[in-house]
Formats: C-alpha cells, structure tokens, sequence
C-alpha cells in the first residue's frame, strides 16, 4: 500500500501553522478483500413507489456484482425488522434467490430504522468469513416514526456499532430524507453515505458503492500523529479521531483500490522547532500491521504545497456550506449570508492555489446554486430541496441545497 505524508509550515492569523496531510492508496494489483454485507432495505410507506424501486435496483446491482466467496444477508423493515434471508456464500442458487425476494418486495407501513439497524448488526456480526470485515449497507430515507427517533439516540448507536466490529454504510433515498441521522450512524465507521435523490443518480451512487464494497484490500485503517513543538494539533476531516496521550490518531476505516484516503491535520507552533512523527496501522487479509510513513517537508508554494493548502481550503469551503445550509434550515438569514461568504472565500483560494488534484471549478456551480436560493428566500419561492454530494479528494459529504425541480417526478407523493 502506499503511504505519504507531507507537511507545510505557513504563516497563519495567530502565528505560524503546520499542515499535514496523510495518504494511504491501495495497490492497483493488491488482491481483495471478500465481502460480507447484511443488506438492510426500508420498505416503510415513506419509500412507497420510486425509492423502493431505487433501493431493489441498488441491492440487485450488489448482489449481480457479488462472487461465491462473498456474503450477502437481506434484512427488510417497516414498522418490524425481518431477517428475510441470512448472510450466505454468493453462489449460483444463493444468488438466485436473493435476486428473487427483491424482486418481490412491497411496502409496508411505519419505519423502525433504530431497531432494523440493531438487528442487521446482530446478524452481521453472528457470520465469521475470515478476511472479511461485518458489514451493513441500509437503503434507506432514514426517517424513523416507530421506535427511537431522536437524533442523540442514533449517534450512541452508530458508535456502539462501530465499536462491535460492524461497520455501517448508507445509501439514502428520496428527497425527503434525513441526512443528519444517516451521518450520525455512518460517521463513527469513517464511511458516510451517498444520497440519491433522483432515478438519474442511481447508477453513477450505485457504482461508487460497489466499487468501495468489492474493492476492500484493507480494513481498520488509522493514522497516528505524535507532535513535538506544537501548541495545539486537531483532524480537520471528520474521521472519528480521538487523543492517546501525547498523540493523535484518526480513522479511516477500509482502503479500497482507487479510493485513496486522505486526513488533514492542523496545528498551531509552540516552539520554532517542530517535528511530527506519523504511523498507520491497519488489518489486512487478517494480519495487523503497523508501519511508521516518513513525513516529507515540502514548500507552501511547491506542487505538493499547493495540494495540501488546496484540501485546507476545501474544507474551509465545505465547512462554510455546512453552515449555511444549517442557517436556512432555521431561517437564519443573516447567518446564513455570513456563511456563504466565508465559502466564497474558500473558493477564492482554492482557485488561486489551481491545484489539479483538487479543482475549483467542481464547486463554482454548488454555490451559484445555493447563493441563488439565499437571494431568492426573501421572495417564498418553492420549497427547498436537499441533496448529499461528495468531494472525491476530501472524501467529506455535503449536502446540497436548491428549489425542487418542477420538470422531475417526485420520489415521495403527499398520498
């Protein structure tokens, strides 16, 4: 696997920062992983019509592209989770009936997503195939009306969950969904989630997921950061990353071929001297290992400086774009301007830096979009419409916030 770390000391409001980003790629040869999914489907009124077509047309891809050493389970739920069929070998007859069932489903009511989420776990974690971490794929609008449904509920789930051993991913469906409890169970397994929130989307989210799912060559991917003549360090992405004495460490979950994980880290100099010692460690075909990755100095004005300033920059935009999102959300006008301009800021410089690796322009039209909705709220046009994209350099998910499209047929109907 390969593994870089590079550095860049600037000069920052309050004093002189260090930047550090970390990389680990998996070999484009490296063999791997077999997979082991319990598939959890929403099947509640909610998904009633084109999402439940969306999700059958998702998990069939899945199991199409599933081999006889990988397992796949089918979980359905609406006000009740069922255990349709268990986690099983992939092979011809397996394949078969799975596809089958799917292709059979009907919508129920009532979503019990809190439970159905706990049960696929449970029977995740009940299937060992060595070499293969538990997994749980929901396809989902992630709205709960029957069982737990409160937000805080759904993050000490998803971090139990993860802490088992069972790693969650998210497939959300449907205009109407709620990203906030989707991040809350995905975010402590340093997966996110894709959103989909028209059929045109389904291929190109399907494919991702696939991609990441049957290309797994490691798991339990964590960086680790030992500091010296910092005065302060923190993890600009939002892995799950937690102090260890004198360290740092981030996790980024699985590596799969060509979806290279990167982590930012920040600090603020103490000392003019400074040196950052950094190691990953990760789980690969069952063995543990752990490897210290030499960190290289590199000018801020350098191609690899440009990069990292880059990445920095484009979280300070997606962190901006969070805000507003979230200011629009609670009609907080003002807040919401303030925001906005903070992104435009952002995007200022990551146009000025013209890093290849990470182009400005692929954000330019996001925030046309959501200025003209800041513009427009005074007036009461149309009700808003949310919408999760995904920056393939920062691996962060963001939402996307525009009026509803008239020309689309709605996933969700009022009947």
């Amino acid at each position: 696997m390969k593994q870089t770390a590079w550095a860049v000391e600037r000069d920052a409001e309050h004093g002189r920062e260090v930047l550090l980003l970390v990389t680990l790629e998996a070999d484009a040869d490296a063999p791997r992983a077999p997979v082991a999914i319990n598939l959890a489907l929403d099947r509640s009124a909610s998904m009633r019509g084109v999402p439940l077509l969306a999700a059958v047309q998702a998990a069939q891809a899945l199991v199409e592209r599933a081999s006889p050493r990988d397992y796949l389970g089918l979980l359905t739920f609406d006000a009740e989770p069922e255990q349709v069929l268990p986690m099983r070998a992939m092979d011809p007859n397996a394949r078969a009936q799975l596809l089958k069932v799917l292709a059979r489903l009907e919508s129920g009511e009532g979503t019990a997503l809190h439970e159905a989420v706990e049960r696929a776990s449970e029977s995740a974690r009940r299937v060992l195939v060595p070499g293969a971490r538990p997994q749980v794929l929901m396809l989902t609008d992630g709205e709960p009306s029957v069982g737990p449904s409160q937000l805080a509920e759904f993050k000490t789930q998803g971090a139990r969950i993860a802490e088992s051993g069972v790693m969650l991913h998210a497939l959300g469906l449907g205009r109407h969904y709620l990203p906030d409890i989707l991040e809350a169970l995905t975010s402590p397994s340093g997966t996110g989630f894709v959103h989909v929130d028209d059929p045109e989307g389904l291929p190109m989210a399907v494919g991702q997921l696939g991609a990441e799912l049957f290309g797994e060559v490691v798991a339990d991917a964590r960086v680790h950061v030992l500091p010296s003549g910092f005065a302060d360090v923190r993890c600009r992405h939002r892995y799950p990353s937690r102090v260890e004495g004198d360290a740092m460490s981030a996790t980024l979950g699985a590596i799969s071929q060509a979806f290279p994980r990167r982590v930012l880290f920040s600090g603020m100099l103490g000392d003019a001297e400074w040196n950052l010692g950094v190691s990953t460690s990760y789980s690969e075909r069952g063995d543990t290992r752990r490897i210290s990755v030499p960190v290289t100095r590199v000018l801020p004005d350098s191609d690899a400086g440009r990069f990292v300033r880059a990445v920095s920059a484009e979280l300070d935009l997606v962190a901006g774009e969070a805000a507003a999102w979230k200011a629009l959300g609670r009609r907080h006008q003002d807040a919401a301007e303030r925001a906005l301009e903070a992104a435009d800021v952002a995007l200022y410089k990551l146009a000025r830096l013209g890093s290849a690796e990470v182009p400005a322009q692929r954000h330019v039209e996001r925030l046309a979009d959501l200025r003209r909705v800041i513009e427009r709220r005074a007036n009461k046009l149309p009700a808003l419409v949310m919408r999760r994209a995904h920056s393939e350099v920062s691996r962060i998910t963001m939402s996307r916030v525009g009026p509803a499209a008239p020309a689309l047929l709605p996933w969700k109907t009022e009947d």
